[in-house]
């Protein structure tokens, strides 16, 4: 069944079973109820279906949305860490009424995955979220040159040009936390992690951090219990949670009480499985928030509006790692 065959049963132009079927008038043409509600009874009688493909290139939108990941999203070893996000768009991009489209043809190269190569298929998108800790900043480049709709989750500062972005307040919940072990007494603190030399959400961990411990506040890039304990600290920012479980199962392991002897705070959600009965103090990032408003400001910018640079809050965790600091 076409549009051709409905205008036939119909007696009117595959013109006008165009227009009934956007609903709407082009120019002068007005199209009298009667006609219309010919049409319309001629299409739920026949079952015809439009071809989304044409009306949607019709209208110079697909109404589909791509997601393309750095790092792969599915495997057990993430701790479902992406699955939040994933909820997020899922639910926005229904919401707006739009498909989905996962890339997964960008090649590795040097580790990791690349959007622009001699196959890529962005173009298939109206637009496309960006989602990894880790986002190659030619490329965000490259997509500001050429005009291609997108926006980052996680804020990103190194493209050259502002990138829309959706992002959580790394900085103001690790000050928090900060703050929160200063109260209770703790005068030595160290940052384990890459803090200012990784991607974006590490060094805006480091710089709410450093900002509130000041010189109480020293870093170790790897988790090491012996070099945390040489520095005679009493509270311990991780980075990553899993490195906090370990750290902590190994100072159990010594003898130490947690958090008597050593408090522990992980300043987000696990990126790696990390199997534990502990309640981590910290805090919760909000990731599927951070999905839903990535795929808002995206349908914004689709509709001519510039694109945002939004930061969300994240939720503190009170847990049962942090206490007051040892005499």
């Amino acid at each position: 069944m076409t549009q051709q065959d409905i205008a036939r049963m119909t007696g009117v132009s595959q013109a006008t079973v165009s227009l009934v079927l956007n609903g709407r008038a082009e120019g002068d043409v007005r199209i009298a109820p009667e006609t219309r509600e010919r049409v319309l009874e001629a299409i739920r009688s026949t079952g015809y279906v439009a071809d989304p493909i044409g009306r949607r290139l019709a209208a110079r939108h697909n109404q589909i949305l791509g997601v393309f990941t750095y790092e792969s999203v599915f495997p057990a070893g993430m701790g479902d860490f992406y699955h939040p996000f994933l909820v997020g768009i899922e639910e926005c991009a229904e919401r707006i009424g739009c498909d989905l489209l996962l890339f997964t043809s960008a090649p590795v190269i040097d580790g990791r995955r690349r959007i622009f190569h001699q196959d890529n298929r962005l173009r298939l998108a109206d637009g496309c979220v960006l989602l990894g800790q880790w986002l190659d900043p030619a490329e965000l480049t490259r997509l500001l040159a050429e005009g291609q709709p997108f926006v980052s989750v996680g804020r990103r500062d190194d493209a050259g040009g502002p990138v829309p972005y959706v992002g959580a307040d790394y900085p103001g919940a690790t000050a928090a936390q900060v703050r929160a072990a200063i109260e209770l007494g703790h005068q030595r603190l160290v940052y384990v992690g890459e803090g200012p030399d990784g991607p974006e959400s590490h060094a805006d961990r480091w710089r709410g951090f450093s900002a509130a411990a000041g010189p109480h506040g020293s870093r170790l890039a790897a988790p090491d219990l012996d070099a945390i304990l040489v520095t005679d600290s009493t509270c311990v920012f991780v980075e990553e949670y899993a490195d906090g479980v370990a750290l902590a199962a190994q100072a159990a392991e010594r003898g130490l009480r947690v958090p008597e002897d050593l408090s522990f705070v992980a300043l987000g959600d696990p990126t790696r499985s990390a199997p534990t009965d502990l309640d981590l103090t910290g805090f919760r990032i909000p990731r599927r928030e951070m999905g839903w408003q990535a795929v808002e400001v995206l349908a914004a910018i689709l509709e001519g509006q510039p694109g945002e640079q939004r930061i969300l809050p994240c939720e503190p965790v009170a847990g049962s790692t942090l206490a007051v600091a040892r005499a």
